[in-house]
């Protein structure tokens, strides 16, 4: 059965439904197929998404059933993935990459049967050879080219006209089609078309056009298959987030452990959890303790104790001890899945930006034809009876060579092509160019804290001894006892006496605290360290350091306790330390006049002590604090809803909703493999600076796209008159044909020579 996810089912009947569809090379298609689904009845809307390859359908199930949705689809040209209703998400993405690369191939294979064909074609016409027969070899050349790889824009344009609408396919396919039928004219029948220059005498054989047509069906080709690839990777990050749920889970079944698929773990489940596995599900601990990486939900980097009573989440790694919980939600309803639901739905939401091109072309497609179709009437209707077709005929082809959509067709993708080149020259790697574009219009830009911002990982920044005991003295303890642990604190811990090249103590007897901290012997006696509570029980009184522990927690510090002999030994101060750069990358966006807002799910207390530290002075324009994934892609949403263009920064799992809702998606390299796959945008180094020369780059791009398009269009705009014969009543001349195809590849060097300016700076 065609794969089709019903997602919603309201009072009013009516359904909502995602379809897999196949098939689109442009935003054009995906505006044709959006347009059909919206006439089809009983469709209340559809919204087609290029970049996911997914067309969102409304619908009133008692008017159009799946079948029917599907049978819109596939008869303006496209086509929807079957799939088996196994309700298997990463079977869906599996078949959807598949397709995606299947798609890739075919524009790869039209593009080289292209350029094979089109070369020869471009030598001989620049050589301007006239031997016999050469116009029939050019011709010969031409049909693999006409009607294999350019097809698809001749069906695109069928198709936009049966709909009454223009765009790009409708340029490429009248252009490059009145240019190869003018030329296939001249090759068969030469005579129809010469023209007398003064009585008696014939004008020479006009010339051929061939390499126009193939060129620009080679260009455009070119830019699709470049998307094409970029578009195959769409499904990567569902996947990734997919495979963090584990395939198996133990549980207890009539008092018997046993191993079973996750997927059929049900409510009241008791689950057992060991050292180092991921939770299958959601729950509530019933019994044992342990600490618990939710880095993949919160992106914070400091594991959380658990307890019985404690809420765990599926996706999640337990760090140490063994534990038993209680399943609480499983299937479609853990905290994975739904983030994984919100990335799919804020990708399929998002409609891509309109092509400036598109635009231009749904308007200036139909006046150049219109204008042509009336310079052929006018010459017809004045010219002599006996010499009127032909003078009609070359003003017409005239009118459609210089209006030919060369340049315009280049504006866009040359620019694109220099602009993502030139970011991957500076470790900035953008998917595509429609987000090239909308990178252009960014306004606001949302940071997460933790990786971002921040190293993502906790480091030593205070040492406060007790009196009478030395700092590097604590530090050694510290480091030794720790050295045995796996716990992120630890490990700071024991990095920081590495880099100041302390050396460590033996020790024996190591014992992990659940909850509290641990404890080792050493040679001058035992020795514990953790937090107030591991204080407490030991009889260790931290009045001494009372007034530190106090300033460390207005600086969001995280602090551990060290006792020996039950005496206080000291304090460690340890936090998620921002960045180098982050300062100066902060003080660069916001001299762009970016909006900054920074969102995090740790504390406001740490949030604002960052804030503070990375931006004084109020550099950042609001602080969110402890919000989950789903609230990270609300607080976007509703900054969209006030009409800001909005770009997310950030690196971890939980940032991938927000990645995805967001209208630019920037993942730091250094992030998880899912938000890099969710993102738009990916900065290859650790540096927060590619935020705003990704933005800057992408400024200047739509700058040039916009300059491309101006002149592009003035172009034609000037030539057109003179081809449709403006100058005939006062110098008695037309513009020949071959001119016309000159001042249109004038055009075409200025477009590309304008775009080559983004490879400097």
């Amino acid at each position: 059965m065609t794969e089709g996810t019903v997602v919603e089912t309201a009072v009013d009947r009516a359904e909502k439904v995602s379809l897999p569809v196949t098939g689109m090379t442009c935003a054009a298609c995906a505006r044709t197929i959006q347009v059909t689904l919206e006439d089809t009845r009983g469709v209340r809307q559809a919204d087609v998404n290029f970049a996911t390859g997914r067309a969102t359908v409304v619908f009133d199930p008692s008017a159009v059933n799946l079948d029917g949705l599907v049978g819109a689809i596939r008869d303006v040209g496209y086509d929807v993935l079957d799939e088996p209703d196994t309700g298997d998400e990463e079977a869906v993405a599996d078949a959807q990459e598949q397709a995606h690369r299947a798609e890739y191939r075919a524009a790869r294979r039209k593009f080289l049967v292209a350029v094979v064909f089109a070369l020869p074609i471009m030598v001989i016409g620049m050589a301007h050879l006239q031997v016999p027969g050469v116009n029939w070899v050019q011709l010969a050349l031409a049909l693999p080219v006409i009607f294999y790889s350019g097809a698809q824009f001749y069906r695109g344009a069928w198709a936009a006209v049966r709909h009454r609408n223009a765009d790009m396919n409708t340029l490429i396919a009248v252009g490059t089609g009145v240019a190869f039928a003018y030329s296939v004219v001249v090759t068969v029948a030469p005579g129809t078309v010469m023209h007398p220059v003064h009585e008696g005498v014939m004008s020479h054989a006009p010339g051929v056009y061939y390499e126009v047509a193939t060129a620009i069906i080679a260009l455009v080709l070119l830019g699709r298959m470049l998307e094409a690839r970029a578009r195959g990777r769409t499904s990567e990050a569902i996947k990734r987030l997919i495979h963090l749920q584990p395939r198996t889970a133990l549980v207890e079944r009539g008092g018997v452990e046993v191993e079973i698929p996750a997927r059929e773990v049900r409510r009241g489940d008791v689950v057992i959890v060991r050292p180092g596995e991921r939770l299958p599900v959601d729950g509530e601990v019933i019994e044992g303790a342990s600490a618990v990486d939710e880095s993949m939900l919160t992106g914070e980097s400091l594991p959380v104790d658990k307890a019985p009573g404690s809420a765990v989440y599926g996706g999640s790694v337990n760090s140490t001890g063994g534990f038993r919980f209680r399943a609480t939600r499983v299937g479609r309803e853990t905290t994975l899945q739904q983030i994984i639901r919100l990335v799919q739905e804020a990708q399929a939401s998002r409609a891509p930006i309109a092509r400036l091109a598109d635009v231009i072309s749904g308007y200036f497609t139909p006046i150049v034809i219109a204008i042509a179709i009336l310079t052929f009437v006018i010459w017809f209707d004045v010219m002599p009876a006996g010499n009127r077709f032909t003078p009609a005929l070359v003003s017409f082809v005239a009118v459609m060579i210089i209006a030919c959509p060369c340049a315009m067709g280049l504006a866009t993708p040359t620019a694109i092509l220099v602009g993502t080149g030139r970011g991957a020259e500076k470790g900035i790697l953008i998917r595509g160019g429609e987000i090239l574009e909308r990178a252009g219009h960014i306004t606001t830009v949302v940071l997460d804290k933790t990786g971002t911002i921040t190293s993502g990982r906790p480091e030593v920044t205070d040492l406060v001894p007790a009196p009478g005991i030395v700092p590097d003295d604590l530090l050694a303890l510290a480091a030794s006892a720790e050295r045995a642990s796996e716990h992120p604190l630890a490990q700071a811990i024991v990095r920081a006496a590495g880099e100041r090249g302390i050396p460590l103590r033996p020790v024996s007897e190591f014992r992990a605290l659940p909850g509290l901290g641990i404890s080792a012997a050493t040679s001058e006696g035992r020795l514990v360290i953790g937090n107030q509570g591991l204080m407490d029980r030991e009889g260790i009184d931290t009045s001494p350091l009372a007034a530190e522990m106090d300033r460390l927690a207005q600086q969001a510090r995280t602090v551990m306790w060290a006792g020996m002999n039950g005496r206080l030994v000291g304090l460690v101060g340890m936090a998620d330390t921002p960045r180098p750069e982050s300062a100066g990358a902060l003080r660069r966006m916001k001299a762009m006049g970016l909006e900054l807002v920074m969102i995090t799910g740790d504390n406001a207390a740490t949030a604002n002590a960052i804030a503070g530290q990375v931006a004084p002075g109020g550099g950042i324009d609001r602080v969110v604090a402890g919000v989950l994934p789903e609230r990270k892609a609300q607080e976007v949403k509703a900054l969209q809803a006030e009409g800001r263009v909005v770009a997310m920064v950030g690196d971890g799992i939980n940032d991938a909703p927000a990645l995805a809702q967001a209208d630019v998606g920037i993942a730091v390299g250094s992030g998880t493999d899912v938000a890099i796959e969710a993102a738009d945008i990916t900065l290859m180094r650790n540096d927060l600076n590619g935020v705003a020369e990704a933005i800057h780059l992408s400024r200047r791009t739509l700058r040039v796209i916009k300059q491309n398009l101006f002149w592009a269009f003035i172009y034609n705009v000037l030539g057109i008159p003179i081809a449709a014969g403006a100058l005939y009543p006062f110098t008695g001349w037309l513009l020949n044909p071959m001119l016309a195809a000159a001042a249109m590849s004038f055009s075409s060097v200025s477009v590309l020579a304008n775009s080559l300016r983004l490879r400097r700076g």
